[in-house]
């Protein structure tokens, strides 16, 4: 079992008001592009596809079986999107991308990105496991999903960061909750954030096909 290094750096608009968490990528062999959520039957940009554009497809490349790299990193700035993953080492026990059998060595330097971020207001992390790191950096209860607590977290600077952490369900397959169903905790969560649904004015034509 051989340790791995979280393959992507942390993807930090600026401006970002929110960063998104999940726990470590798939194996490369299950990517479909090199960015966060790569794997083709993974559904979370079919679900910002849904909530920013009303189509599921919006940000897939559906001949290609990938996503449209390109439109995604434009609405995440358009948003305030950040994105990373609660694990920056790990394990995999049984040589697959399931959380439970992932062995977290290394995990996300929170206070340390945040601080890169100073109009960041939540996290939001995308599945218990990650919800879990959260929580014990944060020394907060794991939120139901869909729902948020308040956390506050000491700063390399000495402050005091106040922020909420909200957690989402999966976007795997593998969670056994609908699509839509998922889509809609989302839009509660980037509504409430302040980062309801935008026009599409400014896609790439062909995100428009």
């Amino acid at each position: 079992m051989t340790p791995e290094t979280h393959p992507f750096a942390p993807w930090i608009p600026e401006g970002a008001r929110l960063l998104m968490c999940g726990t470590f990528p798939p194996a490369p062999k299950r990517w479909s592009m090199e960015f966060y959520y790569p794997n083709y039957i993974n559904d979370m940009w079919r679900i910002f596809g849904l909530i920013y554009f009303g189509d599921k497809d919006a940000l897939v490349d559906v001949e290609h079986k990938t996503f449209r790299l390109p439109e995604i990193k434009e609405l995440t700035r358009r948003i305030g999107l950040a994105l990373s993953d609660t694990g920056r080492e790990i394990v995999r026990t049984r040589n697959n991308a399931a959380d439970k059998d992932l062995d977290i060595r290394g995990h996300i330097d929170l206070d340390a990105m945040l601080a890169t971020m100073p109009k960041a207001v939540a996290v939001a992390t995308t599945g218990e496991k990650a919800a879990g790191v959260i929580a014990g950096l944060t020394g907060t209860e794991i939120p139901a999903v869909g729902t948020y607590v308040e956390c506050v977290l000491p700063m390399p600077d000495g402050t005091r960061r106040h922020f909420r952490h909200w957690r989402m369900p999966s976007s795997s397959r593998a969670y056994p909750l609908p699509l839509e169903k998922k889509t809609e905790h989302y839009r509660r969560m980037l509504e409430a954030e302040g980062m309801a649904p935008i026009p599409s004015e400014g896609l790439n034509e062909h995100t428009k096909e």
